[in-house]
């Protein structure tokens, strides 16, 4: 933006706003929605900046189908025959080197190397590996970055979730889609710019809870919105029996012109974002019921993502639900899917789980892909650490469990400007990252930089402090970026 652009623009800030459009509640109201950050306290330039990338982006939006509990990637993705070779045999010191442990196997005096009892086999034109359990995401290797070589800190289940979706490891900072909404917006009016969705396996499940979508100190405006697998997807969003559209419209200008007065004498911007928020919501029950109805979908679609996609609330429902979302401008999309916690019987549960997503997170790939959305849809599929190549307790030769291993773990993702292909590697041990290390920082800034946005320069000012999702590291990859 040229000097004499921006100078005129930010000639028309929020004071002469109010002085100039004196035509009461509905100006201000009218002004809310045009300008969403005309009243947030802003500064002038910031608030008018709000929205616009920093570069030109090579992604519009993201679905994020996170993996709750952590998958194990060497019976999914990092194929390692040194350990079927070495079945049972003790994890040799020098590859460990002193790791931390969990208190699960601390108390371990042995580590048994336990090999995955799945067949593996190389797919596409990058010869990709995948076990068997995932047919039908390997049918579209050539679509996908598979990335080997993830690692964190954090060893628990708690703070490595926490940390994938909001860059730390305690609570209360903005998730990823709120920072994304702030970032740039939504695309929809009718829509929130974050959406979330949740589904459970027949796994062993770890929690998920709603700060890790909570808006943290932004404005609430930015907080992810939970959709539910019942009659109602968005909860208090339909009226009350007895309440016509016109009488919540009524309701909504009396509870407005509240609100302007209460801004009016306080100045907290956080009374703007609920004016936002109502007129949101009531653009949103028309928009709702249409987004969430299936029973316009071909039996196609219904073919591709498989018959539970009919049934609410399952994970291959929330996979066509969150390709109807982003079509319809959704700017991030946040599943997660629990079920992945193979501390015991991890062979029996794993099958359920990759039997749960497997199909349907293919089909979404493919169907954005038939409707000429793939390119400007990233789409993300992983979990919050990794699995060690030992066996937590007994071991046998069809059956063991994998404690928490945050030093190498693989997520996948698609489109939005990602390179396919393998990027990474572990050693022969599936315990070590040996060439091209991708830290949770530098995924949240290859995000951000495929969104159009400078992860050191998406800050915001709480407390005296700047703060951006990456905190003070972050790198971007390019090697994973076409």
């Amino acid at each position: 933006m040229n000097k004499e652009l921006l100078e005129h623009s930010l000639s028309f800030n929020r004071r002469k706003f109010l002085s100039k459009l004196s035509l009461g509640i509905g100006s201000v109201a009218l002004g809310s929605l045009l300008i969403p950050d005309l009243f947030s306290g802003k500064p002038d330039e910031e608030a008018l900046m709000a929205g616009l990338p920093h570069f030109a982006p090579k992604a519009k939006r993201i679905i994020y189908l996170f993996q709750n509990g952590a998958p194990s990637q060497l019976d999914l993705f990092d194929y390692k025959p040194k350990l079927q070779e070495m079945f049972g045999q003790d994890l040799p010191e020098s590859i460990r080197m002193g790791q931390r442990l969990t208190g699960m196997t601390a108390d371990q005096k042995k580590f048994p190397l336990a090999g995955t009892v799945f067949n593996f086999k190389q797919y596409g034109k990058h010869g990709a590996w995948f076990s068997e359990l995932l047919p039908h995401i390997a049918a579209v290797s050539d679509d996908l970055c598979i990335v080997k070589s993830m690692y964190t800190e954090a060893i628990n289940h708690d703070p490595a979730l926490t940390f994938f979706q909001t860059g730390a490891q305690v609570g209360n900072r903005p998730s990823m889609g709120s920072w994304l909404s702030y970032g740039l917006g939504s695309e929809n009016k009718n829509l929130p710019a974050f959406c979330v969705l949740l589904s459970k396996g027949s796994g062993n499940g770890q929690g998920v809870y709603s700060k890790l979508w909570t808006n943290g100190f932004l404005d609430s405006i930015h907080q992810g919105v939970q959709f539910s697998s019942g009659d109602n997807p968005v909860l208090y969003l339909n009226n009350p029996e007895s309440i016509s559209k016109d009488d919540r419209r009524k309701m909504l200008d009396k509870i407005n012109a509240l609100n302007a007065e209460s801004f009016k004498e306080f100045g907290d911007p956080e009374i703007n974002t609920k004016i936002q928020q109502y007129e949101m919501a009531f653009r949103m029950q028309t928009a709702v019921p249409e987004i969430t109805d299936m029973s316009k979908e071909p039996e196609s679609i219904v073919k591709l993502y498989g018959p539970e996609c009919l049934v609410p609330g399952t994970y291959a429902a929330n996979c066509l639900l969150a390709r109807k979302l982003s079509e319809n401008g959704v700017r991030f999309v946040q599943l997660y899917h629990q079920g992945w916690d193979g501390h015991n019987n991890l062979p029996g549960e794993i099958k359920g789980q990759c039997k749960d997503v497997d199909q349907a997170s293919a089909a979404l790939i493919t169907d954005l892909k038939q409707r000429g959305l793939l390119d400007e849809t990233l789409v993300i599929w992983g979990g919050e650490f990794g699995r060690t190549n030992y066996c937590q307790g007994a071991l046998s030769k069809d059956n063991y469990g994998r404690d928490h291993h945050p030093r190498c773990f693989t997520i996948w993702m698609a489109g939005g400007g990602v390179k396919p292909g393998v990027y990474g590697e572990t050693d022969d041990f599936g315990y070590n990252i040996i060439q091209d290390k991708v830290h949770v920082n530098d995924f949240h800034a290859t995000v951000l930089n495929l969104m159009g946005l400078n992860h050191e320069e998406l800050t915001y000012k709480h407390l005296g402090r700047r703060y951006r999702l990456t905190d003070v590291a972050g790198k971007v990859i390019d090697g994973i970026i076409a």
